[in-house]
């Protein structure tokens, strides 16, 4: 297990939802729904429109530099991680939930990975689009808010970066056996989940949770990244005190 220093607190990210049209890749659509602090008119919009130009976050970097390493029971014979030995890289499954305006999902698509790409802001297939450049063979966006969220494919990384929290706690529970459901054997889940003394802790519409009931919801998973800020800090809607938890967990069954 490692930690960091986060340079800075990132901004706040929300899913809500939405619908999208078929222009070459796959795009799944669901109804639409909106929940959490974040859902006044044209908030999402505005803070993806700024988005774009933002550098990969440091979490999915590494997560994804970590699916490139041999596992460490693998290290000596330098044999890749247990389930993954006849997949290249162009045959890996990420799943980026709460994708926004899709810097992650581009670069995971840069490097070879399939990409399922998630959220529920109407615009999002025009987003991920802009983003990527165009239609990509290796994209599925998927439009939906999280409760309507179905079963994941079989994934070797699912990713979410500031979106888990935008739900309430029914749906984060939904969404999470979802998430540990898709995990191949070998892969990573790589998230940020919100910590009880975060400034928006009362707001009923999302999910805040005590370590020691993150570290149980973990349970099973080789915890390989550990990261825990508890620091006031800037986010798009004004200054607030973040308590996050930076995690990336392993599925070595």
């Amino acid at each position: 297990m490692s930690t960091s220093t986060r340079p800075g607190a990132d901004p706040e990210k929300q899913a809500t939802s939405g619908s999208g049209a078929d222009s070459g890749h796959r795009v799944e659509s669901g109804q639409h729904a909106v929940a959490g602090r974040r859902a006044e008119p044209g908030h999402w919009a505005a803070y993806n429109s700024r988005q774009f130009g933002r550098p990969v976050r440091e979490l999915c970097l590494r997560a994804m530099a970590l699916a490139d390493r041999p596992s460490d029971a693998d290290a000596g014979s330098l044999r890749p991680a247990a389930g993954t030995e006849h997949r290249s890289a162009g045959e890996r499954v990420a799943v980026d939930l709460g994708c926004g305006a899709g810097r992650e999902t581009a670069a995971l698509l840069s490097e070879g990975w399939s990409v399922l790409a998630h959220d529920s802001e109407p615009d999002t297939e025009a987003r991920i689009l802009r983003t990527v450049g165009g239609i990509h063979s290796a994209l599925t966006v998927r439009v939906c808010a999280f409760e309507e969220l179905s079963p994941l494919p079989d994934a070797d990384l699912v990713y979410a970066g500031y979106s888990l929290p935008f739900q309430t706690r029914t749906s984060f529970d939904r969404t999470w056996s979802l998430i540990r459901a898709a995990l191949r054997p070998g892969a990573r889940l790589a998230v940020n989940v919100f910590g009880e003394r975060d400034s928006w802790a009362a707001d009923p519409a999302m999910t805040f949770l005590p370590e020691n009931e993150l570290r149980t919801l973990l349970d099973g998973l080789e915890i390989e990244h550990w990261h825990e800020e508890d620091a006031p800090g800037p986010a798009f809607s004004g200054p607030k005190h973040w308590h996050v938890f930076d995690v990336i967990a392993r599925n070595p069954h």
